[in-house]
C-alpha cells in the first residue's frame, strides 16, 4: 500500500471525479465514527488502499476496471483495531494470527511482544516486527519495555536494555513502548526504566501503561507523571475513572480469561463520561477464542451488550485507539486519506461481520479468508529454546520441611482474573517433605533458557485437580520458564520431558500417560499451524485438564500466568516465591 505522500496526488484526482477509483463501495449507511452519526445512501471511492472520498454518489469514479461492491443499505463500519494485545498469547505466528482475526473485521494490531522478547530478547522482536509488517492488515510494534518484567524478582532468557529500546524506536513499524509493567521501579524514579520512557518520547510515540495495584495515591501520581500514557490492568469502574482523569487512556479488554469490560463500561453508560478516553483491548487471546468465538467483533458486540450505544462501543475500537497512537489521519475512521479498512455488516448490534476491506483490498467474506497471510522463515535459534541443563526427577518436586505438619503460602487462583490471592494452607509433612491436599496442589518452576536445572517449588489452588496427574507449559508469563502443576511428583517431571522432547508447549499428563498436548516449537511459544488446528489441540488440551477434575473457564490461561510477578498477589518465579504486593521474595513455608 502506497503511503498518504505518495498517493495524494491520485486521491486529490479521485475525489474530484477526475479519475476512476480502484473500488467503490456503494448505497451503505456511513457510520462516522468522528460525529457519530449514521448516514444512509453513502458510497466510498477507494485508491492506492485509501480512502478517497465519502459522498452521496461516486458513480464518476467508477470506471472500467473499478471494482464495484454493493452494500445494499448495510453498515459500513471502520475496521477495528486492538489497542493492546500480544500474538503470542494466540500460540500462533503473526501470519497465523493474521489469518484468524481478518474475518472476524479486525484491521489493524498494536501489539507487544514482550513474550519473545524474554525468550529470544531483541532478536526476537525483529522477527516479531518483520512478519507482522508483510501482513494484509495493520500490525505495529511496540517494543517490549519490561524483559524482566520486575529484576531481582526474576531472570530471563535475554534482557531489555535501554539502549536497545532507543535503538528499535527507529526501527520501521515501531509505534512505541510496550506496557510498563515494573510500575514500582517508574515510581521510585529508576534510571533506567525512566531512560526507556524518555527515548520513547524523544522519538515521539506512545508509552504503554501496566499499573496492576490499587493504590490509586502518591505511588499512582508518580507513575503517571513518569510518563505511561495508558493502561489496561483497570479492573473496577473506580481504576479507569482514575486513569482518564490523569489523561492516560483507559484500555478496557475482554480476553480469553479475563473478562474486564464489563465492571467498567458503565463509566461511560451510567457515571457519563466522555468516552474519548476508553479502547478496548483483547491483551490476551487464546486461539480457542479466536476459532469459535471472534476477537474485535466479540469486545464490541460484549460492550453493546453491557449497554454501550454501538457507535460509541465502536469508536472505542476504532477512532480512539488511532488518535491515542497518534495515527488517526491513517487509521480508525472512513474518512478521506485514512487506509481504506472497512466492515460491511447488516447489524450494527449483533455486529455479523459479513466483507473485510483492509487497506482497498477485500480480505474476507462471511467468515472466509481471500488473502494469503505471508511466513517468515523462524530461525533454528527460535526452534530450540527449551534448555532444560538436565533431565529432572519426581525428587525435583518436593518442598522439605519438619515435624508433623507446616502452614505454607499458597498462591489462590481467580477465576476469569489475572490477580491472584496470597493464601495460606496447613499440609501434612511426611518422610520430610510436605504432602498436599485437598484443593491444593503442587507448583513448581523450571528454568529453561540457560540450562541451569533450576527448580522452585510452591503450592496453588482454585484448580480442583484429582487423581496423579500434572500439566506442564513453557508459556509461562513474563519470563516464559516452564510451569508445572501437578498432584503427582513423578507426573510432573514425565510433562517436563515431554516439552523438552516437544521443544515447547503444553501437555497434560495422568497416571504416568499423555493425555494431549499443543506443540509451540517456535520460542516454545507459538505455532506455525493453522489457528483451527492450534485451537483443536488447545481444546482438546483443556478437556484433559476436565478429565483431571478442573471446571475452571480457560484453565490454559489461568495456568500460564501463575509466574506473572507484576500482578497481585502470591507468584512463583525462578527465583523464589514473590508478593506482589510488597514487591519481595517470600518462603513458602511460613515461620
Amino acid at each position: 500500500m502506497q503511503t498518504w505522500t505518495e498517493a495524494q496526488a491520485r486521491l486529490v484526482e479521485v475525489a474530484a471525479g477526475r479519475a476512476p477509483a480502484d473500488l467503490v463501495i456503494r448505497g451503505g449507511v456511513w457510520v462516522n465514527v468522528h460525529t457519530g452519526e449514521l448516514l444512509p445512501g453513502h458510497d466510498v471511492a477507494i485508491a492506492d488502499g485509501r480512502v478517497a472520498c465519502v459522498l452521496p454518489d461516486a458513480a464518476a469514479n467508477i470506471g472500467p476496471e473499478t471494482q464495484v461492491i454493493e452494500a445494499a443499505g448495510r453498515y459500513m463500519v471502520p475496521g477495528l483495531i486492538d489497542a493492546h494485545m500480544h500474538v503470542e498469547s494466540g500460540m500462533l505466528t503473526p501470519a497465523r494470527f493474521a489469518e484468524a482475526v481478518i474475518p472476524h473485521g479486525t484491521t489493524t494490531i498494536f501489539h507487544d511482544p514482550h513474550e519473545i522478547a524474554n525468550v529470544l530478547g531483541l532478536d526476537g522482536v525483529r522477527l516479531m516486527r518483520d512478519e507482522s509488517l508483510i501482513q494484509p492488515i495493520t500490525m505495529l510494534t511496540q517494543m517490549p519495555s519490561c524483559a524482566p518484567s520486575a529484576p531481582g524478582l526474576e531472570t530471563t532468557g535475554h534482557p531489555i536494555t535501554a539502549g536497545e529500546v532507543a535503538q528499535a524506536m527507529g526501527w520501521d513499524g515501531i509505534v512505541g513502548l510496550g506496557e510498563m509493567m515494573n510500575f514500582p521501579a517508574v515510581a521510585a524514579g529508576d534510571p533506567a526504566m525512566l531512560a526507556e520512557i524518555a527515548a520513547t518520547r524523544a522519538a515521539g510515540k506512545t508509552v504503554g501503561g501496566h499499573y496492576a495495584s490499587p493504590d490509586l495515591g502518591r505511588a499512582f501520581a508518580a507513575y503517571v507523571a513518569g510518563g505511561p500514557a495508558d493502561d489496561h490492568e483497570t479492573v473496577a469502574e473506580d481504576q479507569a475513572i482514575a486513569r482518564v482523569r490523569q489523561g492516560m487512556g483507559a484500555m478496557l479488554r475482554l480476553g480469553s480469561a479475563w473478562h474486564d469490560v464489563a465492571a467498567q463500561i458503565t463509566a461511560v453508560t451510567q457515571a457519563g463520561l466522555d468516552a474519548s478516553g476508553f479502547m478496548l483491548c483483547t491483551d490476551d487471546c487464546h486461539a480457542g477464542t479466536l476459532v469459535h468465538e471472534g476477537h474485535m467483533d466479540r469486545v464490541v458486540r460484549h460492550a453493546i451488550d453491557c449497554g454501550c450505544d454501538p457507535v460509541v462501543a465502536i469508536r472505542m475500537a476504532t477512532l480512539n485507539s488511532a488518535r491515542h497512537f497518534g495515527m488517526e489521519r491513517e487509521l480508525g475512521s472512513i474518512t478521506p486519506g485514512r487506509r481504506a479498512d472497512v466492515i460491511l455488516t447488516s447489524d450494527l448490534r449483533a455486529l455479523p461481520v459479513e466483507l473485510v476491506i483492509a487497506q482497498g483490498r477485500v480480505v474476507a467474506e462471511s467468515g472466509r479468508l481471500l488473502v494469503d497471510c505471508p511466513r517468515i522463515e523462524w530461525p533454528a535459534a527460535a526452534r530450540s529454546s527449551v534448555h532444560l541443563g538436565r533431565r529432572l526427577t519426581a525428587a525435583d518436586f518436593g518442598v522439605p520441611a519438619e515435624g508433623l505438619e507446616s502452614t505454607v503460602r499458597v498462591i489462590g487462583v481467580i477465576e476469569n482474573q489475572a490477580p491472584t490471592r496470597a493464601l495460606t494452607a496447613r499440609l501434612p509433612v511426611r518422610e520430610g517433605f510436605l504432602q498436599p491436599e485437598g484443593e491444593v496442589a503442587r507448583i513448581a518452576l523450571v528454568e529453561r533458557h540457560c540450562g541451569t536445572g533450576g527448580v522452585t517449588n510452591g503450592f496453588v489452588s482454585g484448580f480442583g485437580y484429582q487423581g496423579r496427574m500434572a500439566v506442564a507449559s513453557t508459556v509461562a508469563h513474563d519470563s516464559h520458564h516452564m510451569i508445572v502443576v501437578g498432584t503427582c511428583a513423578d507426573n510432573m517431571a514425565a510433562a517436563v520431558a515431554r516439552l523438552d522432547e516437544l521443544q515447547g508447549g503444553i501437555t497434560v499428563f495422568r497416571d504416568g500417560a499423555e493425555l494431549a498436548h499443543v506443540a509451540l516449537p517456535v520460542a516454545g511459544l507459538m505455532s506455525e499451524a493453522p489457528a483451527s488446528e492450534v485451537a483443536a489441540a488447545a481444546e482438546a488440551a483443556n478437556a484433559a485438564i476436565r478429565d483431571c477434575g478442573c471446571t475452571m473457564n480457560n484453565a490454559i490461561m489461568q495456568h500460564v500466568l501463575l509466574a506473572l510477578v507484576v500482578i497481585p498477589e502470591l507468584r512463583i518465579s525462578d527465583l523464589g516465591l514473590v508478593d506482589v504486593t510488597q514487591f519481595r521474595m517470600v518462603e513458602v513455608v511460613v515461620k
